[in-house]
């Protein structure tokens, strides 16, 4: 745990306070579904993704076959192939099997946090992995704690609860924007993924409104950059 891991830490901990409000809400779901506490703290371990264990439990105890499940869970990870691309040269001192626990650790909020950061100043690999363990603990107990709970709550969107997911990535991409140079890469992402939304199944348009605001910001980036 050195300096930067910390620094990396306490960075995430804002975010953090976001994940244990859907980390809460999820984990109420997740037992009305009928998903055990001892299922649900191996899927917090195991998978540690909050949009792919949504999916999964919104399967859950509907008939609905286990490869299908975890499909749909891909589907929608597919864009870690993005986000892991953007982080491999912090964790490229660690060797193959050092960055290959860490990489478990890169969530949507960290990653976020830590490009971020990269903009202010050279940081490490120990950044990154300081955010997600932050991020993993607010998860891991918000969840289970909200299973523990094990009531229902009547009409989550009366209380906004339904939006904490879209205000969480909504203040991240703030975060994100460096000005007049984003526009057309964010349009581009912003149209496809839109389109992707209205005319294909699953989540696709995540991986399809990424990959598209990606390659138009190769064209559009300034020379040298």
């Amino acid at each position: 745990m050195n300096q930067d891991f910390r620094l990396g830490f306490r960075a995430s901990i804002p975010t953090g306070i976001g994940v244990l409000v859907y980390g809460l809400v999820f984990g109420v779901l997740a037992a009305e579904k009928g998903v055990t506490a001892p299922q649900l703290a191996f899927m917090n371990t195991i998978v540690f993704s909050g949009s792919a264990q949504l999916i999964v439990v919104g399967m859950w105890g509907g008939g609905v076959p286990a490869w299908q499940m975890a499909l749909a869970a891909a589907v929608v990870n597919v864009r870690y192939f993005l986000l892991t691309a953007a982080v491999a040269p912090l964790l490229t001192p660690f060797g193959k099997l050092g960055a290959a626990w860490r990489v478990h650790f890169v969530t949507d909020e960290n990653w976020a946090i830590t490009m971020a950061e990269s903009r202010k100043r050279a940081v490490t690999g120990s950044f990154l992995l300081g955010g997600g363990v932050c991020v993993g603990l607010f998860w891991f107990v918000s969840v289970m704690a909200g299973h523990g709970m094990g009531f229902t709550i009547p009409s989550p969107e009366r209380f906004g609860l339904d939006f904490a997911f879209t205000a969480l990535f909504a203040a991240l991409a703030v975060t994100m924007w460096r000005g007049k140079r984003d526009v057309i890469p964010w349009a581009v992402s912003a149209a496809v993924a839109y389109g992707a939304f209205k005319l294909l199944p699953d989540a696709w348009y995540v991986l399809l409104g990424g990959t598209a605001g990606a390659v138009s910001a190769v064209f559009t980036g300034r020379d040298g950059e």
